[in-house]
């Protein structure tokens, strides 16, 4: 690793910019109120183990400068008899379940963990434009029920909010007052309730697309892991084949109660839009939102392991069963205990107010 002062020198990560605010697995530590200038130009990542590690620095030739938050402290010499304010909040963050802005939301707060500017933590105007198909689905149903079908110019809430901005006074006060009605609050509420629903689906779609990323790779594990059980060599390993087992009942599980969960909230969506009031919205709102680390912390893991064995193992002839019978006993295994805290915590299949 390097030392102290090579640390305190080196590029400043916080330029990665939207590839961070924008990932599952990655949190640029500037947004902390850290007091150590070369941890305030550091991330935290999550590796293929789910382990959490403070990144100094990253290039193509330098690789990546990956430290356990155990070593950070001895490092800089912090004292473990009293402990360092920097080396209390990176334990903390070291226990997330997932890095995304969704979750970071939740989680900081209930850690106890300060933050410059909680407004950071929102995606990046690039993603949220790459969500625009998803959110499709969301943006529709909304503008029916406030217009009906004959004003179908207005795609997506910002066209909403653009009406306040419309040369025909009368015109912007009658659709005011036909989205205030329907929706029972005021119309100088509109806007504020315009950016929580925008907010909340995007989350959806964010996380959605997520798991649509990650499936072709998951179904394409599942493959490997059939021809390891066919293999006449590798079927003899009793280890290797109760690792096969259990990670296709991981990767089964956790897919099917993800796709469960969002099929959970098109329903509610739907039945909200049958008689929508700001309190249908606000319940709608609160069910989605207790389960962002959820969703979030199970699809960070999944993430992680399913792109760590496509970038090893692109495609179907790459590396070869024995090296794929290694990496699943070596890494693809590490963690997932920890998968199965998070779903407990708050189980997938149940929601309760």
């Amino acid at each position: 690793m390097a030392t102290m002062a090579e640390l305190e020198s080196v590029r400043d990560l916080s330029e990665e910019g939207d590839e961070d605010r924008d990932s599952l697995h990655a949190l640029p530590l500037y947004i902390i109120p850290f007091e150590t200038p070369a941890v305030k130009r550091a991330r935290m990542v999550k590796n293929a183990r789910l382990e959490s590690m403070v990144e100094f620095f990253k290039g193509e030739k330098s690789g990546s400068g990956q430290m356990e938050i155990a070593h950070v402290g001895p490092e800089f010499g912090w004292e473990p008899n009293t402990p360092n304010p920097d080396w209390i909040i990176l334990r903390k963050l070291g226990k997330l379940a997932s890095l995304d802005v969704y979750s970071l939301r939740v989680t900081l707060r209930e850690h106890g963990i300060p933050v410059n500017d909680f407004a950071e933590l929102k995606l990046s105007e690039s993603k949220s434009k790459e969500l625009t198909g998803y959110m499709t689905a969301f943006t529709r149903p909304l503008m029916v029920e406030i217009y009906g079908g004959d004003d179908m110019n207005i795609q997506s809430f910002e066209d909403v909010l653009a009406l306040f901005m419309d040369p025909d006074v009368e015109k912007v006060r009658q659709k005011l007052k036909m989205m205030a009605r329907k929706l029972e609050i005021k119309v100088e509420d509109i806007p504020r309730f315009m950016e929580d629903y925008g907010d909340i689906f995007l989350s959806l779609s964010y996380y959605r697309q997520a798991l649509d990323q990650i499936t072709p790779i998951a179904k394409g594990f599942l493959e490997s892991l059939d021809e390891l059980r066919e293999n006449w060599q590798l079927k003899s390993d009793p280890g290797l084949m109760q690792s096969c087992d259990l990670m296709e009942t991981f990767v089964k599980r956790h897919f099917s109660a993800l796709n469960r969960r969002f099929l959970k909230f098109d329903r509610e969506t739907k039945d909200m839009w049958s008689e929508i009031t700001a309190q249908r919205f606000r319940r709608v709102e609160r069910m989605i939102e207790s389960y962002h680390t959820n969703i979030g912390g199970v699809l960070c893991a999944m993430t992680l392991k399913m792109n760590a064995w496509a970038e090893l193992f692109p495609n179907k002839t790459s590396g070869g069963l024995r090296r794929r019978a290694e990496f699943i006993m070596s890494e693809m295994r590490q963690g997932i205990d920890t998968i199965q805290m998070i779903e407990e915590s708050t189980p997938l299949d149940e929601f309760k107010e």
